[in-house]
């Protein structure tokens, strides 16, 4: 029996050790030089990636129009790069009007097109669209679209000119015209594009022994306040961070309560607790059946999260009506923290530990074998005799990332994995539409 637990751990070991590397992407192989990449002119009519724009492979689906008079204007910042022309035939400026990740990729490809062709620049004939000009739900409507060219309008150029505009990063490129390129990208709350789903650093978290802690100091062995499918609050075991970046600037949705006054930030795609409309708390509310978990960007005020609250000296989860829903707030530092029990107490509201997908029950699920192998791993590691007298102690710990202490920055590989099977299985209603950008975290 021995022999066999100790073939498992070897096993299960091994897994999470090589899983890492072949998460990362690819290196430079065994010894051999990386050859500068030859790019290829896109075809005419030809669109990468082969997918349609609208899905969640390429540019997400359409979240609706965007006016100036809309809560969502906000979203669209101007682009004044002087490497970049732009056509503005309306004369309203509205060319130069995009979402954040689009003025990223386009910035980008200025660079790409000036040294491609000294001398030439980038060109905007079409960016955010707000005369109706364009097919019914086309990308333009919210600024995540534009149509390009160059400067000289040698459509000569216009196949390399696609190229580039991949190779900057857009998520969906279309050889759409013989006089224009087409290029578009996934929908801005998708700073979740780098992440499925966080908390900022200097959220909270509620200790076991007493006190809280900020959830970036978070180590393996802590126990934090979470809830079972019960709505049972417990303390549950901090096994890994699903996603760790340290130095990252995100923009997060602040989602406030009424009674009592609770503040939380969290990612787009990031689930949190709403309860049903007969839950008066009275019974306790139960995570797993009634309450419905909802991605952060689908909140709205007068639905009721869970919060903390103290009740004739006795603490428990009670629904409190969201006041308010803010459209990002820039915080630093991004981290998903993973628990036993898959749920946690951020800054006194009850969250999922889970992301991207819109079925906590699943997510919770999936991450059962990583769970199953973090509690094998701990069992059955060796322990050493203190010659003080004390008795035995645990010896030290495997390998960071095989204890479950989750990798120094980025996505943990096991969401990485679990997500790439779910573009494979789920359809795009189930997914977040920004996702998680496996290919880069």
């Amino acid at each position: 029996m021995l022999l066999l637990a100790r073939c498992l751990l070897v096993v299960l070991a091994s897994s999470l050790l090589v899983c890492p590397g072949l998460a990362c992407g690819p290196g430079r192989g065994f010894g051999k030089r990386r050859h500068p990449k030859k790019l290829t002119p896109l075809a005419y009519k030809q669109f990468i990636p082969n997918v349609a724009e609208k899905t969640l492979g390429a540019s997400g689906r359409y979240e609706g129009k965007i006016t100036r008079n809309s809560e969502r204007f906000k979203e669209l910042t101007p682009n004044y790069n002087p490497d970049i022309i732009f056509k503005d035939e309306e004369n309203t400026g509205a060319d130069r009007l995009m979402t954040q990740r689009c003025k990223d990729k386009l910035n980008a490809l200025a660079i790409s097109v000036m040294n491609q062709w000294p001398g030439v620049k980038l060109r905007v004939t079409e960016g955010w669209d707000e005369d109706g000009h364009h097919s019914e739900e086309s990308l333009h409507y919210e600024g995540r679209a534009v149509d390009i060219t160059t400067s000289d309008r040698d459509r000569s150029k216009y196949g390399m000119l696609a190229r580039l505009a991949v190779e900057a990063g857009f998520d969906w490129v279309y050889y759409e015209s013989k006089a224009h390129i087409h290029c578009s990208v996934k929908a801005e709350n998708s700073v979740a594009a780098k992440s499925g789903g966080c908390f900022p650093g200097s959220a909270t978290v509620h200790l076991e022994q007493g006190g809280t802690k900020l959830v970036k100091d978070l180590r393996p062995g802590d126990r934090v306040l979470a809830a079972d499918d019960q709505g049972r609050l417990l303390y549950s075991d901090f096994l890994t961070f699903l996603d760790r970046d340290e130095g990252a600037k995100k923009v997060f949705y602040v989602i406030e309560t009424r009674e009592p006054r609770e503040r939380l930030l969290l990612t787009a795609a990031h689930l949190l607790f709403v309860a049903p409309h007969n839950d008066s708390g009275a019974a306790g509310p139960a995570p797993g059946s009634g309450p419905s978990a909802l991605f952060a960007s689908r909140v709205r005020p007068g639905q009721r999260v869970y919060v903390v609250a103290e009740r004739n000296g006795d603490r428990r989860l009670l629904p409190a009506a969201v006041h308010s829903v803010t459209l990002r707030e820039e915080a630093a530092g991004a981290y998903a923290p993973l628990t036993a029990h898959g749920t946690i107490l951020i800054n006194r509201v009850l969250a999922s530990c889970y992301a991207v997908i819109e079925e906590h029950g699943w997510a919770h699920r999936a991450f059962a074998p990583f769970r199953l192998a973090h509690a094998l791993l701990t069992a059955l590691a060796p322990t050493r005799t203190d010659t003080g007298g004390g008795g035995s102690v645990p010896a030290p710990q495997p390998a960071a990332e095989a204890r479950g202490s989750g990798p120094a920055s980025g996505i943990h590989w096991y969401s990485q994995l679990l997500y790439q099977i779910g573009t494979w299985l789920l359809d795009s209603e189930t997914l977040h539409p920004l996702g998680m950008t496996v290919k880069s975290s």
